[in-house]
């Protein structure tokens, strides 16, 4: 689809119509990044988003990673001063 630059005061825009709106999930708010290809105009999300979710969906039997269990490494066999 081509779309022409239109003119906003000292800025340039363009028309999206609604439906392409629609289909990518685009709303009041996005995020625009400049890549190889162009421009991407994509929907904001906000920080953490989706944690919660993926939290929820862990198994809470599983035994969890203590960081006493973990061996030393390199960084850990190297004299500290204080």
């Amino acid at each position: 689809m081509r779309s022409e630059i239109i003119r906003i005061g000292n800025s340039r825009g363009i028309r999206i119509p609604k439906p392409l709106l629609a289909e990518c999930g685009l709303d009041e708010v996005v995020e625009l990044r400049v890549s190889a290809e162009g421009l991407l105009i994509a929907p904001y999300r906000a920080p953490r988003h989706g944690w919660k979710q993926a939290f929820a969906a862990t198994d809470p039997a599983a035994e969890p990673i203590l960081l006493d269990r973990v061996p030393p490494n390199a960084f850990d066999n190297e004299g500290w001063e204080w």
